[in-house]
């Protein structure tokens, strides 16, 4: 069984797995495997911060279109950081290898229109441009904008289930903790072990 520390998180651990790991899994239930793809998606919060939906766009020909099209329902599954532990990394010889990682699985109602599309592009292109010196804006693509525009269509998902499993070494005592804080050689794993147990760490 799940230690149930693992299933411990907040609407801002949502947020912030969402914001740093985008490209997510996306399915249909009971299609075809070859009906699942990977998009990058961005999360619509409530005035509580509460994880209320997903925006994302699709090529027109994804077979997921027409799936969506035809029945609403979808699952999203975002994976965050994840790597292997080491006995090496625990400093303890005689503890016991593990794989710590951070998922989401998310379950929704899908609505394709192209009304979405040109919105949905844009505040993607913002998010990912964020942060750099000379951001790019889809108006520089010029006349070729239309064209692309065309080939896909933009999506917006209420989001009717939320699962996660945040398994980021709650379990360890402090000097197991520590020890995989300053020794293992993934950052953004060992930032994430650092946020999950940041109580522990005060």
């Amino acid at each position: 069984m799940m230690d149930p520390r693992f299933r411990q998180f907040g609407a801002d651990d949502v947020r912030k797995l969402i914001a740093d790991f985008p490209l997510a899994w996306v399915l249909s239930p009971g299609a075809p495997a070859a009906a699942a793809g990977l998009l990058p998606m961005l999360g619509t919060y409530d005035e509580d911060g509460m994880l209320i939906g997903l925006v994302g766009h699709m090529a027109r020909r994804n077979p997921l279109c027409a799936r969506f099209a035809a029945d609403p329902a979808a699952q999203f599954l975002f994976t965050g950081p994840q790597g292997y532990v080491s006995p090496e990394h625990a400093g303890r010889r005689n503890w016991g290898p593990t794989w710590n990682y951070a998922a989401l699985r998310i379950e929704a109602e899908v609505r394709v229109d192209e009304a979405l599309t040109a919105d949905a592009l844009a505040q993607l292109v913002e998010a990912c441009e964020q942060g750099r010196a000379w951001p790019w804006t889809v108006s520089e693509l010029q006349e070729r904008y239309t064209g692309m525009l065309g080939a896909i269509i933009g999506f917006e998902a209420r989001v009717t289930m939320l699962d996660g499993t945040f398994k980021l070494a709650q379990d360890e005592d402090a000097e197991v903790l520590g020890n995989l804080l300053e020794s293992h050689p993934d950052a953004p794993l060992r930032a994430w072990m650092a946020r999950m147990n940041g109580s522990r760490l005060a």
